[in-house]
């Protein structure tokens, strides 16, 4: 047995026992009151246990009671023992438990006289003869009441008194009933709603009077009830003679008995029903409350319509007026006390550490629970308010200050010791001093919280991810996709109506219409596509848009699929997978045009976003926690908020109890894994029709059962309309998921303008990954904050002024190669209801569309953060009708190719889900799509040439026209290049040259990197690396061996540690270049002995070789190169994975260099050729600098082209 278990169990008992001791006590005080204010007891247990005061005690104890009989062998004792137990363990946690504690008394009280038995022990401890009672003639108040209504004669002139919750609620449905009624309450707002609902409304209780037949009063207490009768401009004085009060106020009986002989004393016949009401709002509107009425015959007879027409169960009660009250006192004093015992049962369980849901469920069930009848449920109406914490006012706490105060004044006048109660009302005054007296009367479970520290509120638990995971039994085993796509051409066509554009984030070549006119329609049905999206963007609208906007369409649906014979379709309301949407508007907007459906299926599952339903409960994953939905900020939505995560109990809330949590139908994980598609199958077409749905899934393979089922049950010909989310649908059409798309994918590997990021959605989410966004990308990422007050909520011109600068800045950040963001500010205002704070998205999603309206810069590419914002941006912003969904740019993240029609067509366009991946997801697809500062680095390049088997050119550089020569060759080429510095340009162009040749680079469309070469000094070097440069050659071959190490390894491990590569020469060439010279007798060829100890103690990336080549031109006889060294030396460099560079390339014949590169040499340096094409030029003369400029920028281009066209690059730039 599982110990943990075996302790919960023990500890839940306690609870049970708690609330069993209670309710017995109040239930014998509860009557002894009753007795002793004249109501026989077995008429207060017919009326009470099918009313509020009602418990599972009350209505199986009480009447072994009355009739004499012993409850329990030893009932007494046993009771003692098990209350002192609890009462032990509360004092050992010290946990206060006041209403127990009085109960123990009283059976402690009980055990005094153990030489009686049954009801006598309770007469003695109470001093009320309750047997006698019980023993004397009773009566039928139900008869009575039939009795009534047959001689009551219809009357339609009705005054009433007190429009507040219940009594808006009956004077409305007195109108239904066709009464004629004038209405009158201190709220004006109140009067208002009761004109428009077809009342007469008066300005005081004595114009509502003066024509009454009848005046129903149902004011809040007996203070407002004096007044309106007795006050100023009061009722009584202005009621027409012979005319009938129905007080239905909650008040005392000596209230009512001194009412109706003030009443009597006015000598105007007037007549007086004492008559409360209980029920609550929603049965008070419905004209099926519980009425306790008493009064003399004639005024019983004379009201007697009016009380048919409000209730669905009339008691009459004899005993003359008050003893409707006495029997309502006596239930509020039952309900009263259930209520704060229900709030220390549920306090003291969390204190002990239960789970308070749990424990709900387990007290429900029990004999610990109240108000257990075929409608009333006392312990589980409230039970919910205090796990949810949610206190909005139903019945107010301080009603119960109030009804429990008459209690208290009545048991003293009466002299009937009433302890429960008595507490029961000062744990009500403390909530009410502590300032919850307009809270519901669940409020009451505060004091103990407040008290005592603990928490009643019981969410449900957040689990680990991977623990719940592995408790599931193992996926089915067959993969269901396969016979889905061997269905294809039988499968219905999927129509997926996407209430914004994130639905297409599991699917892939698809296309995406934003335009539902049938001549569209018509053209996609007509190819018989297996999947079809259109982007209806229902989530901006208010509910009733929505509802028109689903219609619409599935109305040009059903005419465009008749048109060319394709009615094969299944429609899915694709909707958010955290549940936020229009829900159920959107599916009773479809049925009303589709026809009733075999069922509704909801399935919110989506493996991307985290999004997993387990056991009907809908959970958010967060790292490795799975969180109820219903806890999350989703919930908390402006517009679609929500507090189930319980999908049947989601159901009903948002359709408003019209389904009921228990009707709805579940698809459980267990019958997936067990069961496969034949058993989904089944399921399904054993719903019977018009059923809901759920659907349990924690993997791609559950969707893809479940799929596979509802296809089988489609082909048996059921009808469903599916409420999913995105990844359904991949499931139901089969797609085999591909490889995420990257820029190369689509063509962009660089581009010349920015990328364009826009920032729309406010859920927490975005925020963070806003952030981190700006914390990663800060160095490329120009940012525009958008002011959402200025757009939403100033004048006009405000509003203008700020979408103009906007535009305007963003269009010259795009121009200038910066990604560039632009977000909403977020601050998150929203609007007094649902639809307000969706005119305020609406504003300034509006905002942003017009932004990105005038932008005249085609981005690079196009991101769209939030659902509502990426769909106004491709609709509104981009003209776009329709598009293809090419992929994912991250999982959960689609991809669109925008039509031609659009205002950039071609454009890759990123919608970025508001609810999707962590805090880095947003910055992960903005570095992945971003321009790259460089597209390949030195030592890239040269990796990329050994395996293609080329050399890159690194040509010298000197001024503007020669490094804008380099990239405009690489260009039209598409070629790499290295852009090379050598010191003696260094001296004459210093930093500026070095940041122009780095700025070049990085706005190259294709790979290009900066190198320093020939650095010979070590003070020189150190300043070349903290520039930026891509790559830097260390020259030591001027030193001895032993310190050209030193001097190269000390230099490459400053380069490293920056990610440069390193160069370095070991042999000396001879030659002129930059007026550097070397003479003959000083060259040296490179010694491989000496290579292999240099490369292994320096580390260096690319070693720069003498094979007889040289700086500058070559003598007439030409070169004379070591090609068999050059072999050697090959192959030293490919053991140690470094690259050979040769320098001296200018004046090789054609055939040399391809041989070299044949032997290995990966890096060529080109100087004299390309410098004196450039000297060329200046002799020509020209008018202008600008023109020398062109010219000399040409005659290097050819040079260089030639040659990259010769070291075998051109073509090669990736």
């Amino acid at each position: 047995m599982d110990p943990v278990g075996s302790d919960d169990s023990r500890k839940t008992k306690m609870v049970i026992e708690l609330l069993k001791g209670i309710h017995f006590v109040a239930s014998v005080e509860a009557i002894s009151l009753g007795v002793q204010a004249g109501i026989h007891p077995w008429i207060l247990y017919d009326i009470i246990s099918n009313a509020a005061g009602n418990s599972w005690i009350f209505k199986n104890y009480i009447p072994h009671l009355l009739q004499g009989n012993q409850i329990k062998d030893n009932f007494l004792n046993v009771s003692l023992q098990d209350l002192g137990a609890v009462l032990d363990t509360a004092k050992s946690l010290i946990f206060p438990l006041p209403l127990l504690a009085a109960a123990h008394q009283q059976f402690l009280a009980g055990s005094r006289h153990a030489d009686a038995d049954g009801l006598k022990v309770w007469e003695r401890v109470l001093g009320i003869q309750i047997m006698d009672a019980a023993n004397a003639e009773t009566y039928s108040p139900e008869l009575l009441a039939t009795q009534v209504c047959a001689k009551s004669k219809r009357t339609n002139k009705i005054g009433f008194i007190g429009l507040g919750a219940m009594g808006f609620g009956m004077a409305t449905h007195l109108l239904k009933s066709d009464f004629r009624v004038h209405g009158f309450d201190v709220y004006k707002p109140t009067l208002s709603r009761f004109e428009n609902a077809g009342g007469l409304v008066r300005n005081s209780p004595a114009q509502v009077s003066k024509e009454a037949d009848v005046l129903v009063v149902m004011v809040t207490n007996e203070v407002q009830a004096e007044s309106v009768l007795y006050g100023v401009d009061g009722a009584v004085s202005a009621l027409p003679p012979g005319s009938s009060i129905v007080l239905s106020s909650t008040v005392s009986p000596a209230f009512v008995s001194s009412l109706e002989l003030r009443l009597r004393n006015e000598n105007k016949g007037l007549k007086l029903i004492d008559a409360p009401v209980s029920g609550g709002v929603k049965r008070a509107s419905e004209g099926t409350l519980t009425i306790m009425a008493s009064g003399a015959d004639e005024a019983l007879e004379h009201a007697g319509s009016v009380l048919s027409a409000l209730s669905e169960k009339l008691y009459v009660i004899k005993g003359g007026c008050g003893a409707g009250s006495g029997v309502k006192m006596v239930n509020q004093l039952l309900a009263g006390v259930h209520i704060a015992s229900a709030a220390e049962a549920m306090a003291f369980g969390a204190r002990l550490g239960l789970d308070t849901r749990i424990l709900f469920d387990d007290i429900k069930d029990s004999e610990g629970t109240s108000w257990r009848s075929h409608r009333f449920r006392m312990f589980e109406n409230r039970g919910p308010h205090m796990v949810d914490s949610d206190y909005t006012p139903l019945s107010a706490l301080d009603i119960f200050v109030k009804d429990l105060g008459i209690v208290a004044r009545e048991c003293a006048s009466r002299r009937v010791p009433l302890h429960i109660s008595t507490v029961a009302l000062q744990l009500f005054l403390s909530g009410s001093a502590s300032g919850w007296g307009r809270l519901d009367d669940s409020a009451v479970v505060k004091v103990y919280e407040t008290l005592t520290g603990v928490k009643v509120e019981g969410k449900l638990a957040v689990m680990s991810k991977n623990k719940a995971l592995e408790s599931l039994p193992p996926e089915w085993a067959l993969d269901p996709l396969d016979d889905i796509r061997r269905l294809d051409n039988n499968l219905k066509t999927l129509v997926v109506l996407d209430d914004d554009p994130t639905g297409t984030q599991t699917v892939h070549d698809v296309d995406v219409l934003t335009e539902w006119n049938v001549e569209s329609l018509a053209e996609q049905l007509r190819s018989r596509p297996k999947c079809l999206f259109i982007l209806t963007n229902s989530r901006a609208l208010s509910s009733d848009k929505a509802s028109a906007l689903i219609k619409d369409i599935c109305q040009n649906l059903c005419t465009a699929a008749k048109s060319v014979g394709n009615n094969d379709y299944t429609v899915v309301l694709r909707g958010d997978s955290t549940l936020r949407g229009h829900f159920p508007e959107e599916p009773d907007a479809a049925v009303s045009v589709l026809g009733e459906m075999d069922a509704w299926i909801i399935l919110p599952f989506f493996l991307q976003g985290g999004r997993f339903t387990i056991d009907d409960v809908h959970y958010v994953a967060d790292s490795d926690r799975l969180i109820p939905a219903g806890d999350t900020e989703f919930a908390k939505d402006a517009s679609f908020g929500y507090k189930s995560s319980n999908l049947r109990e989601w159901v009903e809330e948002k359709t408003k109890g019209r389904i009921p949590a228990s009707s709805v139908s579940s698809v459980s994980i267990q019958l997936l894994r067990n069961g496969g598609p034949a058993a989904v199958c089944e399921h399904l077409c054993s719903l019977h029709k018009g059923s809901t749905c759920i659907v349990n899934a924690a993997s791609d393979r559950d969707m893809a059962v479940f799929a596979a089922g509802m296809v089988q049950a489609e082909l048996k010909g059921k009808r469903f309309l599916c409420r999913t989310a995105a990844s359904f649908v991949s499931a139901r059409i089969g797609i085999i998921s591909k490889d995420l798309i990257l820029p190369k994918d689509v063509g962009i590997s660089k581009g010349k303008s920015g990328g364009l990021i826009v920032v729309g959605s406010y859920v927490p989410k975005t925020t963070k990954q806003v952030e981190e966004l700006k914390l990663q990308c800060d160095h490329n990422l120009r940012t525009i904050e958008v002011s959402v007050e200025r757009l939403a909520m100033k004048s006009a011109e405000e509003r203008e002024e700020e979408i103009s600068d906007a535009a305007e800045l963003a269009d010259v950040y795009l121009r200038t190669c910066g990604d560039t963001l632009v977000m909403s500010s977020r601050e998150l205002i929203t609007g007094k209801t649902p639809d307000e704070s969706l005119d305020i998205n609406y504003k300034v999603s509006s905002g942003l569309v017009e932004i990105v309206r005038r932008i005249k810069t085609s981005p690079r590419y196009i991101l769209a953060k939030g659902g509502i914002t990426s769909s106004d941006i491709a609709t509104k912003a981009l003209e776009a009708k329709r598009a293809k969904i090419v992929g994912q740019a991250l999982a959960g993240v689609p991809l669109w190719q925008l039509g031609p029609e659009s205002r950039h067509p071609g454009v890759p366009y990123i919608v970025f889900p508001g609810n999707v991946g962590d805090s880095k997801a947003l910055a992960q697809v903005v570095k992945c799509w971003a321009r790259p500062l460089k597209l390949s680095s030195t030592k890239e390049l040269l990796a990329d040439a050994e395996r293609g088997g080329y050399a890159v050119g690194a040509f010298n550089v000197y001024n503007l026209e020669g490094i804008e020569a380099v990239i405009a060759a690489a260009e039209e080429q598409k070629s790499p290049a290295i852009l090379q510095i050598h010191p003696g340009a260094l001296k004459q162009g210093g930093t500026p040259l070095v940041a122009c040749c780095i700025s070049a680079a990085e706005q190259a469309t294709v790979p290009v990197t900066v190198h320093f070469d020939h650095g010979s000094s070590k003070q020189e070097l150190m300043e070349v690396l903290e520039l930026g440069v891509d790559s830097v050659m260390v020259d030591g071959s001027h030193l001895p061996l032993k310190e050209n190490i030193s001097y190269t390894k000390y230099i490459s491990s400053l380069a490293h540690a920056k990610g440069m590569a390193v160069e370095a020469e070991l042999g000396r060439l001879s030659g002129t270049e930059d007026d550097l010279t070397v003479q003959d007798y000083e060259a040296k060829l490179t010694d491989v002995n000496k290579a292999q100890e240099f490369i292994d103690k320096t580390g260096i990336d690319a070693l720069a070789v003498c094979i007889g080549n040289v700086h500058g031109k070559y003598p007439a006889s030409g070169p004379k190169l070591r090609l068999d060294l050059l072999k050697n030396l090959y192959e030293l460099a490919s053991k140690n994975g470094i690259f050979l560079v040769l320098h001296g390339a200018s004046g090789l014949p054609k055939e040399l260099v391809k041989d070299c590169i044949k032997l290995g040499v990966r890096k060529f340096n080109v100087n004299t050729e390309v410098r004196q094409a450039y000297m060329d030029i200046l002799k020509s003369p020209r008018t202008d600098l600008v023109h020398v400029m062109a010219a000399a920028k040409e005659a290097m281009k050819a040079v260089i082209a030639d040659k990259m066209h010769l070291f075998g690059s051109a073509g090669k730039a990736n």
